[in-house]
């Protein structure tokens, strides 16, 4: 970035914030970008940086521990007098093991599943995203676990009906999940046109172009209906909404750098959005 000695600061500034050029990756080699014997580059500070690992390690970490303290009634929570009791209701206990379930997974994929484009995002995000999962946890499990609670108006048989949705896709966003991962080489960001599998979970790939995304709808779906808690159908109607987002922009990416993309998917719910 070239200055003159009598530029102002303001005047610095103003040639960062005015630049509109293309951002580049980590991996792009100079000799191939479209400039000629002289190009300007131009750096922005994002701040403190922090590894994507960590910050989904204690998103889902605060969840999972949250829950489990409301579910075993520790002190200060309920009144005295349900202090480490447990619920006479039987979903309370699956809703507790299905919380978990979704969660652990989520800290088992972080780990040893998940392959991140980029290394790491802006420290201060971490604090918002706790803020989300942390705070819906806890307002869920106060809920779900309160000594008045009560179970879902059709009983047994809407419940197994909801376990079914759960955990069905549960399933399906993990096969998702291991198919983008086989899709990226180990140390490689190259981005690959995700198409259906063997794995009969992956053949939303038709008609989706974030199918975990759409199974992460239907598993909050399912224990909505399982739980019958309105916490949990908040939590799952803002959800929809930031994961659309999420997948539009994606959606836009794939037939920006794909010509070959297929038509025929939407972002996240076949024909619709």
């Amino acid at each position: 970035l070239k200055v003159e000695p009598n530029a102002t600061i303001g005047e610095i500034k103003s040639m960062f914030h005015k630049s509109q050029g293309k951002s580049l990756k980590d991996e792009d080699v100079l000799q191939h970008l479209p400039v000629g014997t002289t190009a300007t580059f131009y750096f922005r500070d994002l701040g403190a940086q922090i590894s994507w690992v960590t910050v989904f390690l204690t998103e889902y970490t605060g969840p999972l521990v949250l829950y489990l303290m409301f579910y075993f009634r520790v002190p200060f929570i309920y009144a005295p007098k349900y202090d480490f009791t447990t619920s006479k209701h039987w979903v309370v206990h699956l809703a507790c093991m299905c919380h978990s379930f979704h969660f652990f997974k989520r800290l088992l994929e972080t780990l040893f599943v998940h392959r991140f484009s980029h290394g790491t995002m802006p420290l201060r995000n971490i604090f918002k995203n706790c803020t989300y999962y942390w705070g819906f946890a806890a307002w869920m499990a106060y809920y779900i676990n309160h000594p008045l609670y009560t179970p879902p108006i059709y009983g047994e048989q809407q419940i197994r009906l909801a376990l079914v949705i759960f955990l069905f896709c549960q399933i399906g966003n993990f096969s998702i999940h291991i198919a983008l991962r086989n899709l990226r080489p180990p140390g490689s960001k190259t981005r690959k046109i995700p198409y259906p599998t063997k794995n009969p979970f992956t053949w939303i790939f038709l008609l989706v172009s974030c199918p975990n995304y759409t199974y992460e709808l239907g598993s909050w779906l399912g224990f909505t209906l399982m739980t019958q808690c309105l916490p949990v159908a908040f939590f799952t109607l803002v959800g929809f909404i930031q994961m659309t987002v999420w997948a539009k922009g994606k959606h836009r990416s794939y037939l920006k750098e794909f010509r070959d993309y297929p038509p025929v998917r939407s972002p996240i719910l076949p024909f619709i959005l």
